[in-house]
């Protein structure tokens, strides 16, 4: 199944972006980035399925939250940016 990460800049970032998504209905899950798409070390990013990435994109512009970089995991196990 394919997914997208939402790559934050700290934890507390992550805990805030996954909380709204959750009480606006997308379901979020805070992992460790991937080492391929966090060069400078440890991160951390919220999950969300592709069905849900219309609805997110919704809820954190409503809520005036970005982030840097938002990665399309695809079947094959590479990653693509996606533009938010």
């Amino acid at each position: 199944m394919s997914y997208y990460l939402i790559v934050c800049q700290s934890i507390t970032y992550a805990q805030r972006i996954a909380s709204l998504l959750n009480r606006g209905g997308v379901r979020a899950y805070i992992i460790r980035t991937p080492k391929a798409l966090s060069p400078r070390g440890c991160s951390h990013s919220v999950r969300i399925s592709e069905k849900s990435f219309p609805r997110a994109q919704e809820i954190l512009a409503d809520a005036g939250l970005r982030s840097e970089h938002i990665y399309h995991a695809a079947l094959d196990g590479t990653y693509h940016e996606a533009a938010l």
